[in-house]
């Protein structure tokens, strides 16, 4: 008996449409990038509720045919590529010819276009993958797709879509990957009859300013290379712009979005000892390369892009960013951006006329010689007489009478090898759920914390580096970071008082205002009410502008915007019909922003404190992030580096 058979179409679309469209941004992508192809100068975008019950693209593109209307439905139809090789030339956005099929496959669909030249335009509704009507009608030069209740033939997959802010955040993402390709080209986006972007054809430069705000463009240094490789140009942000979470973090390849972890450290890499460790620059960087050079063609999204030459890319993005860099730090005295040249000032000319100094030199002088009378001078002779000194007591074991000038090389390598040790210690993977220690040519791999460790055996402890705090147990010393414990002690005492509503406000003598992207907006205006519980009084003063009147008493010195900024961007990826989940990220962003820093001095009393508080957590060797906050040098360790 045969078994095996041809799909139906509808389910065959359906399959594939699981791999276009995973949510509302996918379909968002696509019908944009539709209407670029078409030569659209000006783009709207309609949403409602966050594209699951409408999403609406509107062009003023070439538009199609009758003809080419009813086969762009079609699996595979494209006007993109012919044979093979055409995959190795595409410039364009879209070319697999899946993307209306597969939106079609699992919504309501309504199309309406037309061409310049024709008198009537062509309505097509599609339901579910089946063509329900095909009719002429009268509408504007160009094409308007509009979809409806996505998913509502799949309700398992409808389902899983998250909140509406989570969904419009994608969206919101597809949206400026595009926006910021295409400057010249106008943007309308429009969610639940509210205007989010109005963005005109401008410069690159301009565009970036009106999606992120007027702040940023006093903080962008241009960069720009070229190589028989690739061309490159763009925008870096300074170094105070780095963010542990940065949405401002953009690679695009001949127009197109794309994901590239290898050159993403090449940017990183650029910005070494210039921002901390843990933060994100931002960068808006575009290169131009042979497409023959590059395969876009290996994910559906067409985000992970394969290089030829990526490690020949890699230095190039790296020093064209340096450049940028020496740019920014000398950005308070000259202005690189403008054009002409540089005045300088007279008194900085150079005389006509210099006299080079003269060097007077006594060629008969010997250190090594005694001179006259056998003596080279004082120094030399209470050196030659002090020097036993160095060994007093060398013999008994006491301590040898040293001068610090004679020991500075070996103290300072000791000192690096101790702070690089408790980094390896403390950069551990963070589903480490033990303290391990695994320096090489410190300790043993493998290493426990034990129970017994917990009982320390003096009262004293030591700061190191004004970031670690050491102190003896039975099993050897044990380190601890200072600002970890801190964020371990403060994330348990926030979250117990957002649990049981017990966080104190204080009012702000000057209210702080600050203006949000309209993405960042909507997810401020959602959680505005379990911020208040926390102690944050906010008020919304329209047109994604907000004001801060009053902070939780444990705020710290920190800018209540910032703080916010940084939950926004927290929680934007996760489910806020949560609450449980939502308060565990509000403590951790508080905790996070109050805790003492790295470099921070302490007074005994407060170093006491703090190893105090720490043991009374619950969970003392890991943040809540799940990184390692106590190590543990053995006794055997240390012997180990006498011998």
């Amino acid at each position: 008996m045969d078994i095996i058979h041809l799909l139906p179409d509808t389910v065959a679309n359906q399959i594939a449409a699981g791999e276009v469209v995973q949510r509302p941004a996918s379909a968002v992508k696509e019908l944009v990038e539709n209407a670029i192809d078409a030569g659209a100068k000006h783009i709207q975008l309609i949403i409602k509720e966050a594209g699951r019950n409408l999403v609406e693209v509107i062009d003023d593109g070439k538009g199609m045919s009758p003809t080419d209307a009813r086969m762009a439905f079609e699996r595979h139809a494209t006007s993109k590529i012919r044979k093979a090789e055409d995959l190795f030339t595409l410039m364009t956005m879209g070319f697999r010819g899946e993307a209306l099929a597969s939106i079609a496959a699992v919504s309501q669909v309504e199309l309406t276009t037309r061409q310049a030249n024709d008198e009537m335009g062509t309505r097509i509704c599609i339901n579910g993958g089946k063509v329900e009507s095909q009719e002429p009608c009268s509408c504007p030069t160009g094409t308007n797709v509009c979809m409806k209740n996505l998913f509502f033939n799949i309700p398992a997959r409808r389902n899983f879509l998250k909140s509406n802010a989570t969904e419009f955040g994608a969206i919101d993402t597809s949206f400026k990957n595009i926006a910021l390709v295409y400057p010249d080209i106008a943007f309308d986006l429009v969610h639940n009859d509210q205007k989010c972007y109005n963005l005109p054809a401008t410069n690159l430069r301009e565009r970036i300013t009106h999606i992120f705000g007027k702040n940023i463009n006093n903080q962008l240094y241009s960069i720009k290379a070229e190589s028989d490789l690739v061309k490159i140009h763009g925008y870096i942000g300074s170094p105070e712009t780095a963010k542990q979470r940065n949405d401002k973090q953009f690679f695009f390849v001949n127009g197109r979005y794309m994901k590239h972890p290898y050159f993403q450290k090449a940017v990183t890499s650029a910005y070494e000892r210039m921002i901390a460790v843990g933060y994100k620059p931002t960068f808006f960087i575009y290169l131009e390369v042979d497409p023959a050079s590059i395969d876009v063609n290996v994910h559906p999204t067409k985000t992970e892009i394969k290089f030829k030459n990526e490690t020949d890319i890699y230095p190039i993005i790296l020093s064209a960013v340096r450049a940028g860099l020496g740019r920014c730090n000398v950005q308070g005295s000259i202005d690189f951006d403008t054009e002409g040249m540089i005045d300088i000032p007279s008194y900085l000319h150079r005389p006509e006329h210099t006299t080079e100094p003269k060097l007077h030199t006594d060629n008969s002088y010997n250190p090594f010689n005694s001179g006259a009378g056998g003596s080279a001078g004082p120094a030399y002779e209470r050196n030659l007489r002090n020097w036993e000194s160095l060994y007093e007591g060398f013999e008994s074991g006491g301590k040898t009478n040293t001068d610090t000038d004679f020991i500075t090389d070996s103290s300072e390598k000791e000192d690096d090898d101790f702070s690089n040790y408790i980094e390896q210690t403390n950069s551990l993977p963070d589903d480490t759920d033990e303290v391990l220690i695994g320096a090489p040519t410190f300790t043993q791999p493998g290493l426990k914390l034990e129970k017994n460790d917990t009982e320390l055996t003096g009262s004293e402890f030591l700061q190191y580096q004004n970031r670690y705090i050491i102190t003896p147990v039975r099993s050897g010393l044990m380190c601890i970071d200072q600002h970890r414990a801190h964020f371990r002690i403060l994330y348990d005492r926030c979250l117990a008082n957002l649990e049981q509503h017990k966080t104190a406000s204080q009012r702000l003598l000057y209210p702080e205002q600050f203006d949000l992207g309209s993405t960042d907006a909507l997810v401020l205006e959602e959680i505005k009410d379990d911020l208040g519980e926390i102690g944050y009084d906010i008020s919304s003063l329209g047109n994604n502008t907000f004001m801060v009147g009053g902070v939780p008493v444990n705020n710290g010195d920190r800018e209540a915007k910032n703080f916010i900024t940084d939950i926004i961007e927290a929680v934007k990826n996760q489910d806020r019909t949560a609450k449980d989940q939502l308060l565990r990220t509000m403590a951790m962003a508080q905790a996070r922003s109050a805790a003492i820093r790295s470099g921070q001095k302490l007074q005994q009393a407060e170093v006491n404190q703090l190893i105090n508080d720490l043991f009374s957590c619950k969970e003392h060797t890991l943040t809540p992030d799940n990184k390692t906050i106590i190590a543990i040098i053995s006794d055997d360790d240390i012997s180990k580096r006498f011998r």
